[in-house]
């Protein structure tokens, strides 16, 4: 089997392909093998060393995966040839840049005929921190305005799209390089970062969704109604903003995405239903993850990046 590790804290250009042994799934876990992997702005940072979410490195990244049930002999759930996905262990180590994953079998759904491997490997992460952001913590429901930050990336695009669903109506901010994009997923409106500022150009919002962090989500609490509610996947722990949100009769809330089978099957349904599409903006071969994590490293993603196996 390969693996991808890495050697050092020096960049992109230090992840090596190795032989290592194939897992043996343990008791309620399934091997799966993978056909395709999901790339997250995390897996860059980890890389990087900004912060020891799984410890030193050497260690093998990634979490999103699409592919085939190998063994299922542990589970009553999977059958051996299955198509799942999903985001097995997080906030673990999954080492899912791999082609064989072992992963519990309550952190995986099967795949729906209308997506794609890569379509598939693309979806978790991304799709369950905007259903958990959205729906868990935000309770979006019909009739309610809702602002997302970022929305033209990996979250974003995803969030509008659910948000739609339960009948909001969707503001969100991205660059002019983006608008057509971001109309075309079905918000109402679209403000140009760029060229505007968010504070100046929307009020009395019920439910913000913050993929940026830095002094966005501080200014966001200008654009909310009285009660209405900031949710950010990025400045969960920020202390003093809290207690600046409560203190102005605001709800401030961080999400940290956890692995979420009932999740994971709404969001198939809305797939399902033509109501929810992921976009992947290029794919890569597992021999060329370099080239895809200095893509990634660059930023500005238009939805999401995949390897295929």
């Amino acid at each position: 089997m390969r693996v991808i590790t890495q050697q050092s804290l020096g960049g992109p250009e230090v992840l090596t392909i190795a032989d290592a042994p194939e897992p043996r799934p343990l008791p309620t876990e399934v091997l799966v093998r993978v056909r395709a992997i999901g790339l997250n702005p995390l897996e860059a940072r980890l890389r990087a060393g900004e912060f020891p979410l799984l410890g030193r490195p050497p260690f093998v990244l990634g979490w999103d995966i699409s592919g085939v049930v190998e063994d299922a002999s542990q589970s009553w759930r999977f059958r051996p040839g299955d198509e799942v996905f999903g985001m097995p262990l997080f906030p673990q180590a999954a080492n899912a840049y791999a082609e064989f994953v072992s992963a519990p079998a309550l952190h995986l759904v099967r795949k729906p005929a209308s997506l794609s491997h890569v379509e598939a490997a693309a979806l978790p992460i991304v799709g369950l921190t905007a259903w958990q952001g959205l729906v868990d913590l935000g309770g979006v429901r019909e009739g309610d305005r809702v602002l997302v930050h970022g929305g033209g990336g990996g979250v974003g695009h995803v969030a509008i799209q659910i948000a739609k669903a339960h009948g909001a109506h969707v503001i969100a901010t991205a660059s002019a390089s983006k608008r057509k994009f971001v109309e075309g997923l079905g918000a109402d409106e679209v403000i140009d970062y760029t060229a505007v500022e968010f504070t100046e150009a929307v009020r009395d919002v019920d439910v913000v969704l913050d993929t940026i962090g830095g002094d966005t989500v501080e200014r966001s609490l200008e654009v909310l109604r009285p009660g209405g509610h900031l949710v950010t996947a990025v400045a969960e722990e920020d202390t003093a903003l809290i207690a600046r949100y409560e203190a102005a009769g605001m709800r401030f809330s961080g999400i940290g995405v956890d692995p979420d089978p009932v999740a994971l099957r709404g969001l198939v349904e809305l797939v399902e239903q033509g109501r929810l599409r992921v976009h992947v903006q290029e794919t890569f071969p597992f021999e060329r993850v370099t080239d895809a994590h200095r893509l990634l490293d660059a930023g500005h993603l238009q939805g999401k990046l995949v390897l295929t196996v």
